[in-house]
């Protein structure tokens, strides 16, 4: 456990909503101080503890030491978006510090604003069974539209109407630390900051087998 100073604001990241099992500390006096990722597909339940105290113990603080969670939000894994965010709101509860919810359209598009800076983003993240997450941003960061699940068709629509200027980023999901970078910025602007949850934009691809259920008995 590390001594905390008055100012110093610890925030640990946290991000499941794709492949990667990611955890990053990163606070108000240096930035990024200690990171692990894991590249899992699945098992994301059974890592992110694990990816968690590494990322702690790179950055030579405890559970203790932070005062901040941020989680990715989705769209991306139902499973690996559920296991996150319950993650990050079990460990604000249980250390009484705030967790704030980041979405990876938002993570994504983000990096490519960092990247051109001056000019709006639409993020897009392929959702699978020929659909597509979408979302836009102006140049300084503000949603236009979305988050929506439109089919390929419609999304590409939709890009081509954000105009030649547009930056357009895709991937499944954002740099950890682009993830802290956001919850920090929002922690520190004051606004008020619900309890995370999922960004479901579509039903989950697994549902229940109703032609292979048993009949009820009767006053079951």
């Amino acid at each position: 456990m590390t001594e905390r100073s008055a100012t110093r604001v610890r925030l640990l990241a946290i991000d499941t909503a794709a492949d990667l099992c990611a955890a990053c500390v990163r606070d108000t006096d240096g930035g990024e101080r200690g990171r692990s990722v894991l590249d899992l597909g699945k098992g994301h339940a059974e890592h992110l503890m694990g990816v968690i105290e590494a990322a702690l113990r790179e950055a030579g603080c405890g559970f203790s030491d932070l005062d901040a969670v941020a989680v990715s939000v989705g769209p991306g894994s139902f499973t690996g978006v559920r296991v996150g965010v319950a993650a990050a709101r079990g460990l604000a509860l249980a250390l009484g510090i705030p967790a704030v919810g980041v979405s990876t359209l938002e993570a994504l598009a983000r990096e490519a604003r960092d990247a051109s800076p001056g000019r709006p983003v639409v993020a897009r993240i392929e959702a699978g069974r020929g659909q597509v997450y979408l979302a836009g941003f102006s140049a300084a960061g503000e949603a236009t539209f979305g988050p929506v699940a439109l089919d390929a068709a419609a999304a590409e629509d939709v890009i081509g109407k954000a105009g030649e200027d547009a930056v357009l980023a895709t991937g499944k999901t954002a740099d950890i630390a682009t993830y802290a970078r956001i919850g920090a910025e929002r922690l520190a602007s004051g606004a008020a900051i619900g309890r995370p949850k999922p960004l479901y934009l579509r039903e989950a691809d697994a549902r229940p087998q109703d032609a292979f259920a048993l009949p009820r008995k009767a006053g079951a």
